[in-house]
């Protein structure tokens, strides 16, 4: 996260006016309310200083403290950044690694990959939102009682880990059949080897619970690390069951019966080592818990808790944050048809179509599924999470306190700046993944001999989804102004309609298309959610609260575009001379891949930043503010 000051609400960079302030576009705020968006809860923020209290003899001690404080939050929040980081570095290895062991395009890759990713859909789906919308508000408040809240907490986990014990061990008994329903045209003996994989990561459900229950208990008491450099914990179990899996039984390769040769004692040690990875993530939670001293021991009762007064305030978003969950769910079941579609496309290969002519193990290769796409919205959404999410994590906080005062031509100052802002890292993001697609795609295609045409297929992915990426930002900042001025419900109305709208797309084109390209179907209609998204955000919030600037954003992103670009043209050169465009140097490992995109990376950010300097684009030197302040002369 960025250690950017937030005790005043930001002004226009350009001298502009966002636009005026329209009566009675301000929701009535109520008393003690907290809503916050549906992703992480951002680090509590410093509540501003007041230097017009006439009498006042101690206003520099208060600004004193205030300092202090805003110290704090932005250490906890460097702290948070980097465990973020470090855990999505090893996101990555641990994919790399997956892909190596079990192939990026393979059945039972996406065998693996469904089982796998079901528990965390569900969980999220039955109580993420409780956990991280309803749940804070009391737990802070109860922080504050004598006993620093330790009565509530002990009754809250004790509640929590009886509910998430009943739900894992229901759906975990029920395994066959949810995969049977979260599937589509699997063969019997891809729905044995599914639920076998089921049966050791259904579990999960239970340990995300009480990581989430714990995180936010550490997270109310000020102790925000822990839960973000939990994760990295799990990351290093899961490197470390692949390496002693590729020990064991070695790495992918093509071609075969890849079911009929799969094993027991490679379910075990795959699905089960997984989940032992989300055991420690949510054990590790237990130590810095101890340190609170709040005497936690199992408690009974749970009357007058006011979950049920919170859960009303919350609803809006919670209903939210089911939306995209129930899509994700029914996203899985569609692309899930395409595992089913490579074994039959690859036995048809000589007999016309597509495919005709090629070799049915890079037939199936080529086919992309739910493993496939996950690598590619994985590779798409780093540079939101990285540069984005920290960035607009301060900025809610300046939202909130604007609409507060009920200043709402400087909060839409922030949503302008914020969105200009976002400019510099998105456009040239988009533009990376574009021009670096297929090595990217090489680095997650593991090493068998048809790693190179899964690398094309990931690739393929990465480009469509790509199309999206600033529109998926820009939308998802400009619904925060909304969960600032505590309006859950427009967010809720666009989520629930964008929601239906994928569905009923995806599932009319899914009639007319093959099931071998649901992950291209899919990652289409992404992007065109996006858009969509994006559009109702902007109209919405130009007729809640007026213009926040829109040409100037406009024009940020039009400038950052064309220096995008042109280091877009720069980087392909130098992947051209490499041999990116004709199976050369990029594509033989993965060490290669790396290699390769490093290196055009490098041409490409040196380009860019050369284009910007030219351009003397304000945004730059707001986004660089932090680097520049310990660089002298980087942002001049």
């Amino acid at each position: 996260m960025k250690n950017t000051p937030t005790t005043t609400p930001d002004t226009p960079d350009r001298g502009d006016s966002p636009g005026p302030r329209r009566p009675g576009t301000v929701p009535p705020r109520r008393p003690g309310s907290t809503v916050r968006p549906p992703d992480p809860v951002p680090a509590p923020d410093p509540a501003p200083v007041s230097a017009s209290d006439p009498g006042s003899a101690s206003a520099s001690v208060t600004a004193s403290a205030a300092s202090s404080e805003a110290d704090s939050t932005a250490k906890s929040s460097a702290i948070m950044a980097a465990g973020t980081l470090v855990s999505r570095i090893l996101g990555f290895v641990r994919t790399a690694l997956l892909t190596v062991a079990i192939g990026s395009t393979a059945m039972a890759a996406d065998i693996f990959e469904s089982a796998n990713t079901i528990p965390n859909i569900i969980y999220m789906l039955l109580a993420g939102g409780v956990f991280n919308v309803v749940l804070v508000p009391q737990l802070i408040k109860a922080a504050k009682k004598p006993d620093k809240g330790s009565d509530y907490t002990s009754r809250l986990i004790t509640l929590a880990v009886l509910v998430m014990a009943a739900a894992t061990l229901v759906i975990t008994l029920a395994a066959a059949p949810i995969m049977v329903a979260l599937t589509s045209n699997w063969s019997p003996a891809m729905l044995t080897l599914g639920t076998a994989f089921a049966l050791w990561t259904f579990p999960q459900i239970f340990f995300y619970g009480v990581y989430a229950v714990l995180g936010q208990v550490l997270n109310a008491n000020g102790r925000f690390g822990a839960y973000m450099w939990a994760p990295v914990t799990n990351n290093v179990v899961a490197i470390g069951v692949i390496g002693l899996y590729l020990a064991m039984f070695g790495s992918y390769q093509a071609g075969g019966d890849q079911l009929a040769e799969w094993t027991t004692g490679q379910t075990v040690l795959l699905a089960g080592g997984h989940t032992f990875g989300i055991v420690v993530q949510a054990l590790v939670l237990f130590v810095p818990l101890s340190r609170l001293g709040l005497g936690l021991k199992p408690k009974f009762g749970w009357k007058g808790m006011g979950l049920r007064s919170t859960g009303k305030l919350a609803g809006y978003t919670l209903v939210t944050m089911m939306a995209g969950n129930v899509v994700n769910l029914l996203v899985a079941r569609l692309v899930s048809g395409a595992t089913e579609a490579r074994a039959s496309l690859g036995e048809a290969s000589g007999s016309g179509g597509p495919f005709e002519g090629l070799d049915p193990s890079v037939v199936e290769a080529s086919i992309p599924g739910l493993m496939a796409l996950n690598i590619a919205q994985l590779i798409t959404v780093l540079p939101h999470s990285v540069f984005v999410l920290s960035l607009a994590t301060v900025l809610f906080n300046q939202l909130a306190r604007s609409l507060h005062q009920d200043d709402v031509p400087g909060a839409l100052a922030t949503i302008s700046r914020g969105l200009r802002n976002f400019a510099v890292p998105m456009m040239f993001s988009t533009v990376v993944v574009l021009v670096l697609a297929g090595p990217l795609g090489r680095v997650f295609a593991g090493s068998s001999e048809t790693a190179a045409a899964s690398a094309v297929a990931i690739g393929q992915l990465l480009i469509l989804l790509a199309l999206g990426m600033p529109f998926r930002s820009a939308h998802i900042y400009l619904m925060r102004l909304f969960y600032a001025a505590e309006n859950a419900r427009i967010p809720m109305l666009v989520q629930v309609g964008t929601a239906a709208f994928t569905l009923v797309i995806a599932y009319v084109a899914s009639i007319f298309m093959p099931s071998w390209a649901m992950a291209y179907l899919m990652v289409s209609v992404f992007t065109l959610l996006h858009v969509a998204q994006f559009v109702a955000a902007h109209v919405l919030v130009r007729r809640h609260y007026g213009d926040y600037g829109a040409g100037q954003v406009l024009d940020a992103y039009l400038r950052t575009g064309v220096a995008a670009v042109v280091s877009g043209v720069a980087g392909a050169l130098v992947l051209w001379l490499i041999g990116g465009y004709s199976g050369g140097f990029p594509w033989s490992t993965i060490i290669t891949a790396l290699v390769s995109c490093a290196v055009v990376g490098l041409v490409m950010i040196v380009v860019y930043f050369v284009m910007l300097r030219a351009m003397r684009l304000p945004e730059l030197t707001e986004f660089l503010g932090p680097l520049a302040r310990r660089i002298p002369g980087l942002a001049r």
